[in-house]
């Protein structure tokens, strides 16, 4: 059973997630809060899985709320949930730790996935996301789409073939066990080359990494074998 923690301050907002993650009998409700400082007390004493948070709050925002969480209680992932215009934002929750972004017009079984794949250890961005992330950099400072790709594409090639095939499916949102499951090898081996993946692409957590590997385009389709 994932318990799991929902923060929104909004009541509606809250009994959607709510009756969203309710279709899942694996998925268990444990608290709800209407804020981030209320998400973090919660967290601290119910101890769930899984923290889903909205990005705006009154008093503590998701993205700090997200940071203290993973601080306090690192057992705990996090999956922050986004509307469109608030790019700048899942920004600062990858680097605030957040393993999870969903976007609350997407397809509810995208939260369900979501959860899920945080709850396995797994970093998660729905689609949306990857693709506003990846467009969002690109109209900022950061650089534009080419030479953004470009500089992603040579990270990338860095890495061994295997470690070019892990990125990929980490980029999906599977957990170390699927990915072993996947590529027949013992789960110990993923998490050795995980670990050199994010060294060597220098970011500090799976969803950073997930977020190269969009840009550099080898994330393969959801349906991919």
């Amino acid at each position: 059973m994932i318990r799991t923690l929902i923060a929104d301050d909004e009541p509606m907002v809250r009994a959607g997630v709510r009756a969203v993650l309710a279709t899942d009998p694996g998925i268990e409700v444990v608290a709800e809060a209407g804020d981030g400082h209320g998400a973090v007390e919660l967290t601290l004493r119910h101890r769930p899985d899984v923290a889903v948070l909205d990005i705006r709050m009154p008093g503590l925002d998701g993205i700090r709320a997200a940071a203290e969480i993973r601080r306090a209680a690192p057992a705990t992932g996090v999956v922050v949930l986004t509307t469109f215009g608030e790019d700048d934002y899942i920004l600062q929750a990858l680097g605030g730790g957040a393993a999870g972004f969903l976007v609350k017009s997407g397809d509810p079984e995208e939260l369900i996935a979501g959860v899920r794949a945080v709850a396995d250890g797994a970093a998660y961005l729905s689609p949306k996301v990857a693709a506003r992330v990846v467009a969002y950099l690109a109209s900022t400072g950061a650089g534009d789409r080419a030479a953004r790709r470009g500089t992603a594409r040579e990270r990338v090639a860095a890495l061994t073939p295997r470690e070019r095939d892990v990125l990929s499916l980490v980029a999906t949102g599977l957990s170390n066990g699927q990915i072993a499951r996947r590529l027949h090898v013992v789960e110990g081996t993923v998490k050795a080359h995980v670990s050199s993946v994010l060294s060597r692409l220098g970011v500090d957590n799976r969803a950073a990494a997930a977020v190269v590997a969009h840009e550099a385009g080898i994330v393969p389709p959801p349906d991919h074998p």
